[in-house]
């Protein structure tokens, strides 16, 4: 199952790869990400053999389709039209002729990578040969990976409708969810892999996958996602820094007062 897996990201991936060649546009890759993990699901449910009428694996299945779609569509409609992402354009200069081979390995062999480890709750979760039920673990899952759905789902429409509004040009987000944390979508992020990994520890193997949902926390709080965000932030909007005065860094919480 897992070479099955591998197999699929590895064919999904160098596909783009060869696609973002032709189109002169790394960015594809990014909502290609959600993508990827339906891929890995549905390949790992077929592979892994069983009843087909499990309820663990079904779950799996069904709460990460849902996930990855919804990833998938917004991040390709907020692309569209926009060409290549700023990341990519300065890789790009600074390679050169080199960038295709460059961005096979730095980007795409990287994010495959990325895929396959943080996908392991979801291919874990399949194995057929355990208590196919949910258990309290797998019920908890749900819930937290439904509040991550929300939090991504609202948060990305609240940032997508004020920047359709021309008035809000330079400035910051700071009503809605994005008043108790200044990044709701990507809290919402790790939600959903920490409830996706419960449902996979309602297997006693599925326990040991904890990895991924540490490896997705770390990556966007600590490396690409909250740091490299605010440092663009802190140079394109007016007024960022006194939002990250009062506003939590991550986990919801209610503003600090103005001191």
């Amino acid at each position: 199952m897992f070479a099955w897996c591998a197999l699929a990201i590895v064919i999904l991936l160098t596909t783009t790869w060869l696609i973002s060649l032709r189109l002169a546009d790394a960015s594809i890759i990014d909502p290609v990400w959600g993508l990827g993990f339906v891929v890995v699901a549905w390949v790992a449910r077929f592979a892994s053999g069983g009843d087909g009428v499990a309820l663990r694996q079904n779950v799996l299945v069904a709460l990460t389709t849902v996930w990855g779609l919804r990833l998938f569509a917004h991040l390709a409609l907020r692309h569209r039209g926009q060409g290549e992402d700023f990341r990519y354009k300065r890789m790009r200069k600074k390679h050169g002729e080199r960038f295709g081979r460059v961005s096979l390995v730095t980007v795409f062999g990287f994010q495959a990578v990325m895929m396959f480890l943080v996908s392991m709750p979801v291919q874990v979760g399949q194995v057929p040969d355990h208590p196919p039920g949910l258990g309290l673990a797998g019920y908890l899952g749900i819930a937290v990976w439904a509040v991550g759905l929300l939090f991504e789902t609202v948060g990305d429409w609240q940032l997508t409708r004020f920047r359709t509004d021309p008035a809000n040009a330079g400035t910051v987000l700071d009503s809605g969810l994005w008043r108790y944390t200044r990044h709701p979508n990507y809290f919402g992020d790790v939600c959903v892999w920490w409830g996706l990994y419960l449902i996979a520890a309602a297997t006693g193997v599925g326990a040991l996958t904890i990895l991924s949902p540490v490896l997705m926390t770390v990556l966007l709080v600590k490396v690409s996602g909250v740091p490299m965000l605010e440092y663009s932030l802190r140079k394109r909007r007016t007024g960022y820094d006194e939002y990250r005065g009062r506003t939590s860094t991550f986990v919801p919480w209610p503003p600090r007062k103005a001191s």
